[in-house]
């Protein structure tokens, strides 16, 4: 019997495959990054071709390191950006235009109209999600507004709509599936999360004909079978879920109570709530966690636009560091953030703020400042937001979180850990797999298909490498606090004022 599961991995940057072996151990990773189109400010567009080449390379360029083929695949199992908007063509396999990505703008107007139209409890008690550009629904519109003919094709049935796994699952199995699974669906403001259906009066809100929607599954079932790995060689592809359903999964967060955050481009939280949607008072989001068999779970979500992407920025847009790993050095040249302040809403700021039109802004700037105090503030705005997130989590769950589990790219940085767990008040668990996105997919679909048998067979493939204590003084806290809530306010006075 083969003994592997492969994961597909597409993020916002970068095209990433991994394979897992039945104890959960990795057995080899391999990454692409692909190109981020900026076409105008606010905008933020991906090639869908590019990001279907560079996910099928890394699936081959796995197999050649692990030294396997397509016959030792059992499963293959799809994490992904959520959100991000792809409409192609039914016969052809082509996109129609770029993909418009999650951190996207362009639509932020129109949202507000819906707003102002009273829509928002409508939508948020339908969806559990609130009115903005971030979800999928306002940039389908925008697509059929603006592509010449694209209506009219989508009402004849000639086009799809996918998220990127719809995308990713129709190219693998050459055109024969076009579906999706309940989490991403959660995330495109036009499923209804109680019914489990797409919803008419959504649909009919944002004028999007039924017939563009992909179908809505569980996350853990045979969706189809590729032999893109290798002629002859039908891999079933059994398990999908959005990248942060994935890592919460991925972190074994099965019980309500249970939080995780994942640091990644963004940042993203989620509790487990449970059989029933739980919906926030904090303006965080209502979003299906799960669903495998018949039962579905639910989570409470907190989304920060910009975290490690700050880390990209001033390696490319400032050149302050040549690599994103260098970033840790540069901060502990300096024993605190010497009064400087960044709030990185180069998109707008998310949970529990959702102000659309705020901007990345610096303060507290003398000219004592260094690079390293511009980094150091750069990195403490990753742990400032999740806080922020957190204390409205807190709030809608009526606890106080013991332990926060993490993962993503950033956990590699000790000083960002170690700062998230002083402002937090609580432990910081640093799992020993830090891959934990592709790990969820990996459970799904191994769940699928027998390779593990249930739930409690995971358990034994999770632990902890580090944890981080809290350590610092209330005096210090109480004023970095402070500050970041005087920079926050001045950024929000900004946007109200320009």
């Amino acid at each position: 019997m083969s003994n592997y599961i492969l994961a597909l991995d597409q993020g916002t940057t970068s095209s990433r495959a991994i394979i897992f072996e039945k104890s959960s151990a990795i057995k080899a990773i391999a990454q692409k990054e692909f190109t981020q189109i900026y076409p105008h400010p606010a905008w933020v567009e991906h090639n869908g071709l590019e990001i279907w080449q560079s996910q099928l390379d890394t699936a081959h360029e796995v197999l050649q390191r692990a030294g396997l083929s397509a016959k030792d695949i059992v499963g293959i199992g799809i994490t992904n950006q959520r959100e991000t908007t792809i409409l192609w063509d039914r016969k052809t396999h082509l996109p129609i235009c770029n993909a418009i990505v999650w951190q996207d703008r362009r639509t932020a107007g129109y949202c507000n109209q819906l707003k102002e139209a009273g829509l928002s409890e409508k939508i948020q008690q339908k969806t559990g999600l609130v009115i903005d550009a971030y979800f999928s629904a306002s940039k389908i519109r925008w697509i059929l507004e603006n592509i010449p003919g694209s209506y009219e094709r989508a009402k004849k049935g000639d086009l799809c709509f996918g998220t990127v796994d719809s995308w990713l699952l129709f190219k693998l199995t050459d055109g024969k599936v076009h579906a999706t699974d309940v989490t991403n669906a959660s995330r495109t403001m036009l499923y209804n999360i109680h019914s489990l259906a797409w919803d008419d009066d959504l649909l009919s809100i944002f004028d999007i004909p039924k017939e563009l929607l992909p179908e809505v599954r569980s996350s853990s079932e045979i969706f189809g079978y590729t032999e893109a790995l290798g002629k002859g060689n039908a891999i079933p592809i059994c398990g999908i879920a959005g990248d942060q359903q994935a890592a919460l999964f991925g972190q074994l967060c099965l019980e309500p109570g249970m939080v995780k955050n994942t640091y990644g481009t963004g940042c993203f939280m989620l509790m487990h709530t449970g059989e029933k949607p739980v919906f926030s008072q904090n303006k965080l989001l209502t979003t299906i966690a799960c669903k495998i068999n018949d039962k579905v779970t639910y989570a409470l979500e907190g989304s920060v636009f910009i975290a490690g992407a700050v880390v990209q920025w001033l390696r490319d847009g400032l050149g302050l560091i040549k690599e994103s790993k260098e970033i840790e050095a540069l901060t502990m040249q300096v024993e605190d953030n010497g009064g400087v302040y960044f709030v990185p809403a180069f998109t707008g700021l998310g949970a529990p703020y959702w102000n659309q039109e705020a901007r990345g802004a610096i303060f507290g700037l003398t000219r004592g400042s260094s690079a390293a105090h511009i980094a150091r503030a750069a990195i403490e705005s990753i742990c400032y937001q999740t806080m922020d997130v957190l204390t409205a989590m807190n709030k809608d769950a009526g606890i106080n979180i013991s332990e926060l589990r993490v993962d993503g790219g950033a956990t590699a940085n000790d000083m960002l850990m170690q700062f998230q767990s002083d402002l937090l008040g609580c432990k910081v668990v640093k799992p020993a797999i830090t891959e934990t996105t592709a790990l969820g997919a990996a459970f799904l679909a191994g769940l699928a298909i027998g390779f593990w048998k249930s739930e409690k067979d995971l358990s034994v493939s999770w632990s902890a490498e580090r944890t981080f204590q809290p350590r610092i003084d209330t005096d210090t806290k109480s004023k970095l606090l402070n500050g970041w809530e005087n920079a926050i306010n001045a950024v929000k006075s900004w946007s109200e004022n320009s």
